[in-house]
């Protein structure tokens, strides 16, 4: 029975949107920035902090992260590790609880042993992408192209650092969804008949 649905995504793909309403739709728990709410008060870092680490890859040549070291309970682990250490056992503790979507934290990776979680990755066209972020986030300095190239290395950078593996490969999935030629609700819709089908 597949009771966990865990989605990966490219920046402005609208994976956070999908999760959240495919939760909805099912009527079970969503995950994701909750997580970093229960990390921030677990570890005593801002929210704003945790998320940054969340997709920054965990590195000894973080100032703050060694300023903050000796004070950690974990001993001299880096404030990368410890955030990264601290959402893998939140994760672990939501999955227990029962039947939720979770969306990021390399949810897919910390799951992988376990044989009732559906892992998704949503992708989706450049320039679908980056008129999705100029509508959501707004217009920056930035252009959207090379925020959406830096988001996105940041992510694979750090899922590579903390499961070896590659982010957004196809065979680190059970499904890949392109919402771009899809669009979000079909996509929504799949995963919800997915799940129901496959209890």
């Amino acid at each position: 029975m597949k009771r966990i649905i865990t989605i990966s995504r490219q920046f402005g793909s609208g994976g956070r949107t999908i999760g959240a309403e495919v939760a909805k739709k099912l009527g079970i728990p969503y995950y994701n920035h909750d997580i970093i709410a229960r990390a921030s008060e677990k570890i005593g870092l801002s929210p704003e902090y945790i998320e940054k680490n969340s997709e920054d890859k965990g590195s000894a040549s973080n100032w703050f992260g060694n300023a903050m070291a000796a004070m950690n309970p974990i001993g001299t682990i880096n404030n990368g590790d410890l955030v990264w250490a601290t959402q893998k056992k939140i994760v672990e503790q939501v999955a227990a609880e029962g039947p939720c979507v979770i969306v990021g934290r390399c949810a897919d990776y910390i799951l992988k042993d376990r044989d009732d979680v559906i892992k998704v990755f949503v992708y989706a066209p450049k320039a679908f992408r980056a008129n999705r972020i100029v509508e959501i986030y707004g217009a920056t300095d930035e252009m959207p192209e090379k925020r959406l190239k830096r988001m996105d290395k940041r992510r694979a950078a750090y899922y590579r650092y903390y499961t070896d593996m590659e982010w957004g490969e196809a065979k680190n999935y059970d499904l890949c969804l392109n919402s771009g030629a899809l669009g979000i609700e079909k996509c929504e819709d799949i995963l919800v008949d997915l799940y129901k089908t496959m209890k």
